[in-house]
């Protein structure tokens, strides 16, 4: 196969980054999605759905799940010179007046900032302790500074150094008003279960802030065993990455952690701990009853409540880059609308084509006001001001 070129390169690199896939537009999907009244024909499901729409235009927003770079960033978590052009082109270092033009035209009023994957897990010592600490820094003097109100963040955290990324969670929640943090994956093939994380955990307990948990890309291992071949006709310079991130396996490798944190009684020890999950759960509505089911028996003996219980009291679940009905219709089915936040994963989506989406979405207003807004004002202890 020919090498990519940029051309191909920047039409299939957003699943390089953290975006998950492509959105279609609101009120077209949100329509062909309503299965609920077969009676109906699609012009009429089009036109509730309108209604629906025109009568929530009004709804704030707050973007749970929002990226960002910096120089720096780029040139350590990219692939290659397209793949920072690319990153660079669709404003993921841009924390200024692109970046609030786009939130205007789609009616997101907060954006909650993560660092771009895998932020800084890939650093250790001294290093990584200090590049965590100014990315944090520059995201309070710049952008949560000159706009008050549209931003907040989730601390990056120097995890390769546990002791210290507890020191910093703790540093960016109280002095710089940071409201938890986000993790990118692995940690040097170690995930959040292990006990030397533990620090990490308790203090994010003792703080009463959530941890994100959000993909990152595997192991070498994993990756050459399970995402990559051979046989050079069937490959690309990026098809493989791709397959091991947003094409696929990013999603398999956030539900595997949160499965082992419960099999491995993270909640246990931590009762109060609480995780927040992106991408409309990472696939767990498909296999929810197929996990609960299979995995309650061989843990009911080493666990101190039911497996699915965990999933209640310790999980929030984003709909960043997911803008399709009938899997929130799925994911509503087994966590409750009190756990589910509103997110775009921009900009590697496109903020206007889901706050449209979710306008046209046939729920109760107050259900659609807790997903917008409500239930993250709740859990991270904010208010958005509403225009």
């Amino acid at each position: 196969m020919k090498p990519m070129g940029r051309r191909s390169f920047l039409a299939a690199a957003t699943a390089l980054g953290i975006g998950a896939g492509v959105s279609s537009h609101a009120i077209a999907s949100a329509a062909s999605d309503n299965k609920k009244t077969p009676e109906k024909t699609p012009d009429q499901n089009a036109d509730k759905t309108a209604e629906i729409y025109q009568r929530d235009r009004d709804l704030p927003f707050i973007g749970t799940e929002e990226t960002f770079s910096t120089p720096t960033l780029l040139k350590l978590n990219s692939i290659n010179e397209d793949h920072i052009a690319f990153l660079e082109e669709i404003g993921l270092a841009d924390l200024g007046q692109r970046r609030i033009g786009d939130m205007d035209a789609g009616g997101l009023d907060v954006q909650i900032l993560s660092a771009h994957t895998p932020s800084v897990q890939n650093v250790p010592g001294q290093k990584g302790i200090d590049l965590a600490y100014r990315l944090n820094r520059k995201l309070v003097d710049g952008p949560i500074a000159e706009y008050p109100g549209r931003f907040k963040a989730f601390a990056t955290l120097p995890l390769q150094s546990p002791e210290a990324a507890a020191d910093e969670l703790e540093r960016s929640v109280r002095e710089d008003g940071f409201l938890g943090a986000l993790t990118n994956g692995h940690i040097t093939k170690r995930y959040l279960d292990h006990p030397d994380f533990e620090p990490v955990l308790a203090r994010a307990v003792a703080l009463d802030v959530p941890i994100y948990l959000h993909p990152g890309y595997p192991a070498d291992e994993i990756f050459k065993i399970l995402y990559s071949t051979t046989r050079s006709n069937y490959t690309g310079e990026f098809q493989d990455y791709i397959f091991s991130g947003s094409g696929y396996g990013w999603h398999q490798e956030v539900l595997t952690q949160c499965i082992r944190m419960i099999t491995y009684g993270v909640f246990d020890r931590f009762p109060k701990l609480k995780i927040i999950i992106g991408h409309m759960g990472e696939g767990l509505p498909f296999y929810y009853e197929r996990i609960v089911n299979d995995m309650g028996e061989p843990t009911e003996n080493s666990l101190k409540k039911p497996f699915e219980q965990y999933f209640q009291d310790n999980f929030w679940v984003t709909t960043s880059a997911f803008p399709q009905t009938e899997l929130l219709d799925l994911l509503l089915k087994f966590i409750s609308v009190d756990r589910v936040m509103f997110a775009t994963d921009y900009p590697f989506a496109d903020i206007r084509a889901q706050t449209d989406w979710f306008r046209g979405v046939d729920l109760p207003r107050e259900d659609k006001e807790k997903i917008a807004f409500r239930n993250a004002e709740k859990l991270f202890r904010m208010k958005v001001s509403v225009k």
